[in-house]
């Protein structure tokens, strides 16, 4: 074998917690202070949507208010996200050369691979199927995703052991074009779990996360032992809690702009993820982008890249926004995941193309 995890795990904890620790673990590796590490992870009933995810678009807040499910944002891109005590959550922080300095989508190809084949050791047939999901019958099993910071990559994902259809169709506000785009009438079709293929076969969550690890180190070449989470760990995750990921403020960062005249949106579907451009133009004439805002289901690595690209359009010309995104990308060559330049350059030239709010 040609590398060593950790096993840590953390027990049921609430889904902002979780991802404070999801934050404290990848900056304690980048640090050197805690090994490459696998973390099984378990969720009290809980909303998440994607770092780069418009809050009130995605979540029905009343309805989580209403039935105690907690709300979150993750670290790491991608959509929205019911889970409770029936999902198992997973993740890899690991360095870069531990499976060899390949591009994310490789290394990602090769953990939902080697995650498919644990899980079909449970008596199903699970599949890898591009971009991040792994699916049995073409219906999602697991959804995962991850990002590079650094020499570090933190990878996850969810393994659908047990699910409430109500609570998720409840607490999520999932686009019927999304499910019309698979020939699904409800987001209850899309999915399926390990109850409903196993029945009362269905494995305990122990053997779920021993047929994971299986299948990481048959895969992988990996060995694994398991450990208890350092203080390092847990202090800093509460930190983190206290002071942002536990928050309200950065729950509900990114949001649909108010109503008001002289925003225009624009939309990309990519088969990355799907990217929204609010932008907000000034002058007289309105010929500069004042204000720019970009949403979506998409990956990119590291996150804050889309905040830097952000900035960086306030004040152009909006005959010179295609090629501001181009020179943006050219210079920050290892920065994108799932999108790219191109796919950005689509979505914000669509909200240039659309009359502004209020004309």
């Amino acid at each position: 074998m040609s590398a060593r995890f950790r096993v840590v795990d953390a027990g049921l904890q609430q889904g902002r917690y979780n991802i404070a620790l999801d934050q404290a673990m990848l900056e304690l590796h980048q640090a050197g202070a805690i090994p490459d590490s696998v973390r099984f992870i378990h969720f009290r009933p809980s909303a998440l949507v994607g770092r780069h995810q418009e809050l009130s678009q995605e979540v029905d807040l009343e309805y989580c208010r209403r039935h105690g499910i907690g709300v979150g944002r993750r670290i790491t891109g991608g959509g929205a996200i019911y889970l409770d005590e029936g999902q198992l959550g997973w993740e890899l922080v690991f360095s870069r050369r531990t499976l060899g300095a390949a591009p994310l989508a490789e290394v990602a190809r090769r953990i939902c691979e080697a995650a498919a084949l644990g899980l079909s050791g449970l008596g199903i047939d699970a599949r890898f199927r591009p971009r991040n999901d792994i699916e049995v019958d073409g219906r999602k099993l697991s959804g995962t995703g991850g990002f590079f910071d650094g020499d570090s990559l933190i990878y996850q994902g969810t393994v659908l052991v047990d699910l409430d259809p109500a609570a998720m169709i409840g607490a999520l506000r999932i686009p019927q074009a999304k499910l019309a785009k698979r020939g699904l009438d409800s987001a209850a079709a899309r999915v399926v779990t390990l109850r409903e293929l196993l029945a009362d076969a269905t494995p305990t969550i122990s053997a779920v996360e021993a047929a994971l690890l299986d299948g990481f180190e048959r895969a992988l070449g990996i060995g694994f032992e398991r450990a208890a989470l350092s203080d390092a760990e847990r202090e800093r995750a509460q930190r983190l809690y206290d002071e942002s990921i536990g928050r309200e403020a950065f729950v509900a960062e990114i949001d649909a702009p108010p109503a008001g005249r002289g925003v225009r949106v624009g939309t990309h579907a990519a088969p990355g993820g799907t990217i929204k451009a609010y932008l907000r133009c000034e002058g007289d004439p309105a010929r500069r982008i004042g204000h720019a805002l970009l949403t979506g289901d998409f990956f990119v690595a590291p996150p804050r890249l889309i905040y830097d690209l952000e900035a960086q359009l306030r004040g152009v010309a909006i005959e010179d926004a295609a090629a501001t995104v181009e020179a943006f990308f050219a210079a920050r060559p290892a920065g994108t995941a799932t999108v790219g330049a191109a796919e950005f350059r689509r979505a914000i030239e669509a909200a240039l193309a659309a009359p502004p709010s209020g004309d």
